[in-house]
């Protein structure tokens, strides 16, 4: 929960700034109060803890900390398919996170590009692709193990919950866009199987997601992604963009963004979890979150030294490219 004390800094920082940017205490006044309000209206509680931990803390066959195949393992198996499912069981994975898109017709599938052109032998944007058209393609095609896993299929996400319910794994369905029909569809899906309730969980770069999920299905264990300096740099810390005046604001817009996640956004949407970009994570960056009543996920971790960082030290879940051996991370 959040602590009375932090309410009292961030509404009172808040006070200031406006204070600061008209000259105007009764103005400041309003819009604070008016905030305040706002929150308190239209935030969602969390989800019970315990609901929460069964989803976030599954036992693990080692007995260590819950390790969850990214893509379903795209490193060790052709990313987001039913063999990537298989293989992240085999290897001792406790979860898996799958990314939702959906095809031309409006069926839901596993895909984590706008395109097909990276994982398939096909070409074009997914949702201009009808679901007997994406059947016919190879989801190995430019898989590294691709012989080994020739004429694997992109599933539906039916077919994917089903395999992961079957192996018993966690799942932390990616939703990248267009919330409100996300949120529909996974409504359905857990109404179709409500074990999803203790086994799976929501997440999202994007607040606006899991606030709809919330306000869809509030039973459903939410979460919110987050990489600083996201909208100014790539994953690999490039600049987005080479004008001067372009990085400056967006990394104005990174700094707001990450204040808003930390102090506003976790509470409004009622998250039990964030997950954060593994080069940000500490000791007290998870500490920071437990006071909170939420858990912290790291992402992606590839090497035997970060995982060891993350099961030893941190004692946190993490997410990860491949259970059998180091690799380069996907962001």
């Amino acid at each position: 929960m959040l602590q009375i004390g932090d309410e009292v800094v961030y509404f009172s920082a808040v006070f200031l700034l406006v204070v600061l940017g008209t000259r105007s205490a009764t103005a400041a006044s309003l819009l604070t109060a008016s905030l305040y309000v706002f929150m308190v209206m239209f935030r969602f509680p969390p989800v019970p803890a315990e609901q929460a931990g069964r989803v976030l803390r599954p036992r693990a066959p080692s007995g260590g900390v819950p390790v969850v195949a990214h893509r379903g393992g795209g490193h060790d198996a052709p990313e987001n398919t039913l063999a990537a499912i298989r293989e992240a069981s085999r290897n001792g994975a406790t979860g898996v996170e799958l990314d939702l898109s959906f095809t031309a017709d409006g069926v839901p599938v596993l895909m984590h590009d706008e395109t097909l052109d990276r994982t398939t032998n096909g070409s074009g944007p997914v949702s201009k692709v009808q679901l007997v058209q994406l059947r016919r393609l190879d989801a190995a095609a430019h898989h590294r193990l691709k012989d080994k896993f020739s004429g694997e299929k992109v599933p539906t996400l039916q077919e994917a919950v089903e395999e992961c319910i079957r192996h018993q794994l966690t799942i932390f369905f990616d939703v990248k866009d267009q919330p409100d029909k996300a949120a529909s569809v996974l409504h359905e899906m857990y109404k179709k199987f409500p074990v999803l309730y203790n086994s799976s969980i929501v997440s999202s770069f994007e607040p606006k997601v899991i606030y709809k999920m919330r306000q869809t299905d509030p039973n459903v264990v939410t979460a919110l992604t987050h990489r600083p300096w996201r909208l100014s740099r790539f994953g690999d810390s490039t600049p987005r963009t080479l004008s001067t005046w372009g990085q400056m604001w967006t990394s104005v817009l990174d700094v707001l963004l990450d204040w808003a996640h930390h102090h506003i956004l976790w509470k409004l949407c009622g998250v039990s979890a964030i997950l954060v970009q593994k080069d940000f994570v500490s000791l007290d960056y998870v500490q920071f979150w437990a006071e909170r009543g939420v858990e912290v996920v790291g992402w992606t971790v590839n090497t035997a030294v970060e995982k060891n960082f993350y099961q030893n030290l941190l004692k946190i879940s993490y997410i990860t490219d491949s259970l059998l051996e180091d690799c380069d991370s996907h962001y």
